[in-house]
């Protein structure tokens, strides 16, 4: 059986505001639970087009809206964070909603190099690549271990709980998912990001996966972005708003929102614009609730996972409620 669940980026179209994409992603999470989705994430990133910043913040207030769809992070990018205190932003929403808390970790910027700047400006330059080392200390936070060899041993991330927040690490290679399944955490493959096939990688995780203090067995989703219309032709319409906004986005245009399906329709690709579009439909699902059914089907065999997060670009936020909904009503 596949379970399916939400990420949502809170897209800024074209013409709209960002206090009105946020309200939004809060209708939408509503939605979702309603329908029946498993989880419902939502991102960080430091762009004009995209309203979410941080996921902590916006995260109580949606948990708060909802009652018992699963919420979390995909993710918070913890190069930026003192791993300390991202354990303790979710520990405590987590002890404000047990059990329905993931904390989802990435290591991209989630923004241009000016605002990476500026969210490390206080990091010292020590060089080399902590990421690996955060991820230890994050389980080391969250599990409440006493680990007496940490540097900072007999240190505790507050409050202190009978729960734990579910740890996914969020990647689009094999080194990320090496690097779950060494700690024993769960992974989430983002194929929205590149395009890559991620079913070799999904499974080499699950074959290597060591049981760690948080978790025993391996846990494993594929993120994708998702046009569902009631045809495939209507889908077709509206993916070309995202075809259109993937390649201005390629070519650094990203003070711009999503354009509507109407305005998109008229774009003339160029030659060399149809092979990158091809390319860019590798991250994408589009088609009617039957044909996407049949896609999610299909990659579950090939990802060996039965769990995958979809996120909806739509302009109109009425076709992304609808596709959603089309959705669910398919698997129901």
């Amino acid at each position: 059986m596949v379970r399916y669940s939400v990420l949502d980026q809170s897209p800024v179209p074209r013409g709209g505001t960002a206090r009105e994409a946020l309200q939004n992603t809060v209708k939408l999470a509503q939605l979702a639970e309603q329908l029946g989705y498993h989880r419902f994430w939502i991102s960080e990133h430091h762009l004009e087009t995209l309203a979410h910043s941080s996921p902590e913040v916006l995260l109580p207030h949606i948990a708060a809206h909802t009652s018992t769809i699963r919420v979390g992070s995909g993710g918070v990018m913890l190069p930026h964070y003192s791993a300390y205190k991202v354990a303790e932003n979710f520990r405590l929403l987590e002890a404000l909603h047990p059990g329905r808390i993931d904390l989802g970790v990435g290591r991209a910027p989630g923004g241009i190099p000016l605002a990476t700047a500026a969210l490390q400006e206080n990091k010292g330059a020590g060089g080399g690549d902590s990421y690996p080392q955060q991820i230890e200390d994050l389980v080391h936070y969250l599990s409440g271990s006493s680990d007496e060899t940490h540097r900072f041993r007999g240190l505790k991330a507050m409050p202190e709980i009978d729960t734990v927040p579910q740890l996914w690490l969020l990647g689009s290679s094999g080194g990320s998912a090496g690097l779950a399944s060494g700690q024993g955490i769960s992974y989430a493959f983002a194929q929205f990001i590149s395009g890559q096939h991620g079913g070799s990688v999904v499974k080499s995780y699950q074959r290597r996966f060591k049981p760690s203090i948080l978790q025993k067995e391996p846990q494993a989703l594929a993120a994708f972005f998702l046009v569902c219309a009631e045809t495939d032709e209507k889908a077709e319409w509206q993916a070309k708003s995202m075809d259109v906004q993937m390649l201005k986005m390629a070519r650094g245009e990203t003070g711009e929102g999503i354009l509507p399906p109407e305005e998109a329709a008229e774009y003339q690709f160029a030659p060399y614009e149809i092979q990158l579009v091809r390319e860019n439909r590798k991250r994408m699902l589009v088609g009617s609730p039957e044909t996407v059914r049949s896609q999610l089907l299909q990659l579950s065999e090939e990802y060996g996972t039965e769990e995958f997060m979809l996120a909806s670009m739509n302009y109109y936020f009425a076709d992304k409620k609808k596709g959603y909904e089309l959705l669910a009503k398919a698997f129901s």
